[in-house]
Formats: structure tokens, C-alpha cells, sequence
């Protein structure tokens, strides 16, 4: 069985030699690609500052929150907001940022609400326990067997 194998691997590989492998041929020649053109500068725009606050009180969504922020319009940044939480507290928060430091913030939590201090109740039952009485009769005496080997040992 080997042999027939043989014989057959080597006629396909005859077969397939006298033919050879087609020469691959793009059928579009590769884009040429221009260098890419240089960015134009960044205009330069007059330093532009700013200063806003709002404020909001909405009684029926208890929605109380505000803010106020200034700019001297050279990257400096200072501002303040503050809202209250759920739980009554008020945060409020003070930042400042720039272009050297970065972001920074300053939170504060001022008041809220205070859980009552609360013990559980001590555990009573809502049923006295039964009263049991001894039992009536003796308890039974025992004596402890007698061992009796069931073979005599050879030693």
C-alpha cells in the first residue's frame, strides 16, 4: 500500500512541475503621493476675558445650584460653583486653572441631613416558654457486657 502511495505522490509532482506559477501583474500602477503641505500658524487673537454667574432656585424640582466664573483671557481661570445635595448638604466647589498648573479644586460639604441615632428593641417573645416536667418513669440499668473473644489468639 505504501508503494502505490509513492508512485502516486511522484506521478502529481511530475504533473505539476512542467507547469509554472503565472507572474503576478498589478492591474494599476501605486498612487504617487505629494509631501503633505505645512499647516498654516494659528492666528493670533486678542486676549478676550470674561465673567458670568448664574443662579437657580426651583422650588419644585428642589433644584438649587449656582455658579460664577472669571477669565483675564490669558489662559487664567477662577471660578466657584456650589449645589445641594440630596441629603440637604451644600458642596461647593472653588477651582482655578491655567496653563502652568492645570486644574485645581478646592470641595467643601457644609451641613445635611444627620441620621437619627437608633438602638433595636430588645427581643420579647409573644408566648411564654412551656414548662416541662421531669419524666415519669426510671431510667433503665444497664451492665456492660462481658468480652468474650470468638477465636483464642495463637500468641
Amino acid at each position: 500500500m505504501a508503494a502505490k502511495f509513492v508512485i502516486f505522490a511522484a506521478c502529481v509532482a511530475t504533473a505539476l512541475a512542467q507547469y509554472s506559477a503565472p507572474a503576478y501583474k498589478p492591474a494599476y500602477s501605486a498612487p504617487a503621493y505629494s509631501a503633505p503641505k505645512a499647516y498654516a500658524p494659528e492666528p493670533a487673537y486678542a486676549p478676550t476675558p470674561y465673567k458670568f454667574e448664574y443662579s437657580v432656585n426651583d422650588p419644585h424640582t428642589y433644584d438649587v445650584h449656582s455658579q460664577s466664573e472669571y477669565s483675564d483671557g490669558n489662559g487664567y481661570v477662577k471660578g466657584t460653583y456650589s449645589l445641594v445635595e440630596a441629603d440637604g448638604s451644600i458642596r461647593t466647589v472653588e477651582y482655578t486653572a491655567d496653563d502652568h498648573s492645570g486644574f485645581n479644586a478646592v470641595v467643601k460639604n457644609e451641613g445635611g441631613y444627620k441620621a437619627p441615632s437608633y438602638s433595636a428593641p430588645a427581643y420579647k417573645p409573644a408566648y411564654s416558654a412551656p414548662a416541662y416536667s421531669a419524666p415519669a418513669y426510671s431510667a433503665p440499668a444497664y451492665s456492660a457486657p462481658a468480652y468474650k473473644p470468638a477465636y483464642k489468639p495463637a500468641y
